[in-house]
C-alpha cells in the first residue's frame, strides 16, 4: 500500500514525498486508518518497523485540516528518553515542512534557558508537544501550563518506559486530558503489564500486533561461552588487531552503567576512541557523544539499552552484547542496530557467561537456529562446557512461556520506581578461530 492511497492532504504529502516515504510498512497499513477515524489503538511491533511515522501522520493530517481549535495544544507524545523525544520532533518537522504545524520536544537535563522555552512552548500553544513523561510532569506540577485540551495523545515505547518506573507519570498525564482524548498507545513488546495498562487507559481499542520478526540473515551473530571475569579482556581482545582492521563503528551494549565505567576507559588504554552512553549523562554530553559517533569521531560506543531502541544510528558495523540481553525482544534491538542505512552487512557478537547459558538456549530456541561459537583466546584460560540441543516444537512453546515467566519475575515490582531519564538432535562443536572482530566475519566455525 502507498502513502497516496491513505488520501493525505496534499501539502502533507509534499513532506511524506520529501522524506522519501513511498510504500507504508505493516504497521503503517494496519494503524493509520483507524488513527484517522479517531479510534483509539494498542499497536505492538518491533523498533524500526515505522511506528513514528504510523501515529505522527494521522494527527498532523487532522490538525492541517483544522478539526482542531487554533492556537492550542493539539498533540502530546510521551517517549521515555531524550533522545526519542528529539529524534520525533524532527520528523515531525520534516513531515510537516510544507504545512506549517509547529512541535516541541520537552526532556529534561537542560539549562534554565530551555526551561524557559519549553514553558513559553506550552503557553503559547504549539501544536505538538514530543515530552519525557518526568520533565512534562515537571511542567504541570509548576501550574503555569496545561495540557487539558489536547486531543490526542500517544504513549510510545510504552513496555520500555514501565520498566523505567513511569506508570504513575502515565496515569498523572492521562487524568490532565480530557476523557474523550484520542489514545494510542505503542509498545515492543506485549507482556501482561502492557495488557493491563491497555485496558485501564484505551477505550474500545483498535488492536495491531505484529509477530517479532528475528533479525535479517545480514548480520552474521557470532558468540563466546566463557566466565564472567573473562569478558573484560575477551572485550579487550576483540580490537587488538592492525589499526586498519579493526573496526570503526561498534556498539557494546552492557546491563549497567557501572560496568560501561569500567570498560571504556580500559579500551581507552587500547588507542581507541570511545564513549560512554549512559542515564548519567547530562542532555548536552549525550547530545555531544552521538554526534560525535554519528560522524565517525568516536568509533566505539560503551552504552547501556538506552541505545537500544528508537535511536537513528546507521552504518553501524559491528555489535558486541557484553552481558546477555533481558529477553529476546531485547536481542533483537539490539542487533538491529547494525545493517541498517548504506551498510547491508553487520556482525553481532554475544558473550555468555556460564549463568546466562540457559538464556542463550531460549534465543537460540527463539531464532529458530543455531548461533556461531567461538573459542575465547588461549591466553585467558578455560572456558565454560557447552552444548545445544535444538528443542521439538512443542518443547520451544514450553520454553517460551517459561522465558517469559522469568522475564516478568526479573522486574522486581509490577511497576517500579522512576529512574533517572535519559534492538534434528545436534551439539555445538568450538573450534579455534582469530580474535579479531574483522576476522569473525571470515572465520567463524559454526556448529554442527
Amino acid at each position: 500500500m502507498t502513502f497516496q492511497e491513505f488520501n493525505f492532504e496534499p501539502a502533507l504529502m509534499e513532506g511524506i514525498d520529501s522524506m522519501n516515504f513511498v510504500e507504508a510498512t505493516p504497521i503503517q497499513e494496519l494503524t493509520i486508518p483507524p488513527l484517522l477515524n479517531g479510534k483509539d489503538l494498542l499497536g505492538v511491533a518491533q523498533t524500526g518497523t515505522g511506528k513514528t511515522a504510523a501515529y505522527l501522520l494521522p494527527i498532523m493530517n487532522r490538525i492541517y485540516k483544522g478539526e482542531f481549535p487554533a492556537h492550542e495544544l493539539k498533540a502530546v507524545i510521551v517517549v521515555p528518553t531524550r533522545e526519542l523525544a528529539i529524534q520525533i520532533d524532527r520528523q515531525v518537522q520534516g513531515f510537516g515542512y510544507f504545512v506549517g504545524i509547529s512541535s516541541m520536544a520537552i526532556y529534561g537535563g537542560t539549562d534554565g534557558i530551555v526551561w524557559e522555552q519549553q514553558v513559553r512552548s506550552l503557553q503559547r500553544g504549539v501544536d505538538i508537544v514530543v515530552a519525557t513523561p518526568g520533565r512534562l510532569i515537571d511542567l504541570l506540577n509548576i501550574k503555569e501550563t496545561t495540557i487539558h485540551k489536547a486531543q490526542y495523545l500517544v504513549i510510545d515505547e510504552a513496555d520500555r518506559m514501565l520498566d523505567m518506573g513511569f506508570y504513575e507519570d502515565i496515569i498523572t498525564i492521562r487524568k490532565q486530558l480530557a476523557s474523550n482524548c484520542q489514545l494510542a498507545l505503542f509498545s515492543a513488546t506485549m507482556p501482561q503489564k502492557i495488557t493491563l495498562l491497555a485496558d485501564q487507559l484505551l477505550s474500545d481499542p483498535v488492536k495491531v500486533e505484529l509477530a517479532i520478526s528475528k533479525p535479517p540473515e545480514s548480520i552474521k551473530q557470532y558468540a563466546y561461552v566463557c566466565y564472567e571475569p573473562q569478558k573484560l579482556p575477551l572485550v579487550i581482545s576483540l580490537f587488538e588487531t592492525e589499526k586498519e582492521r579493526a573496526p570503526q563503528r561498534t556498539v557494546i551494549f552492557v546491563s549497567s552503567k557501572k560496568k560501561a565505567l569500567d570498560i571504556a576507559p580500559q579500551l581507552k588504554k587500547q588507542g581507541l576512541n570511545v564513549a560512554q552512553m549512559h542515564s548519567d549523562l547530562d542532555q548536552k554530553q549525550r547530545e555531544e557523544v552521538l554526534r560525535n559517533f554519528k560522524s565517525g569521531a568516536i568509533a566505539v560506543l560503551v552504552a547501556t539499552d538506552i541505545v537500544a531502541r528508537g535511536i537513528d544510528i546507521t552504518d553501524i558495523e559491528t555489535v558486541v552484547n557484553f552481558d546477555m540481553p533481558r529477553d529476546n525482544e531485547d536481542y533483537v534491538h539490539r542487533i538491529g542496530r547494525t545493517a541498517r542505512g548504506s551498510s547491508s552487512e553487520g556482525t553481532a557478537i554475544t558473550f555468555v557467561s556460564d549463568r546466562e547459558r540457559r538464556s542463550f538456549d531460549e534465543l537460540q530456541h527463539f531464532l529458530g537456529k543455531s548461533i556461531t561459537l567461538l573459542s575465547i583466546p588461549e591466553n585467558l584460560g578455560d572456558a565454560p562446557s557447552y552444548s545445544y540441543t535444538p528443542k521439538s516444537g512443542n518443547e520451544k512453546e514450553r520454553a517460551g512461556d517459561s522465558s517469559k515467566r522469568r522475564n516478568d519475575t526479573r522486574r522486581r515490582s509490577k511497576y517500579p520506581r522512576r529512574k533517572k531519564e535519559t534492538t534434528s538432535h545436534s551439539s555445538s562443536t568450538v573450534k579455534k578461530t582469530s580474535s579479531t572482530v574483522s576476522s569473525h566475519k571470515k572465520r567463524g566455525s559454526r556448529h554442527q
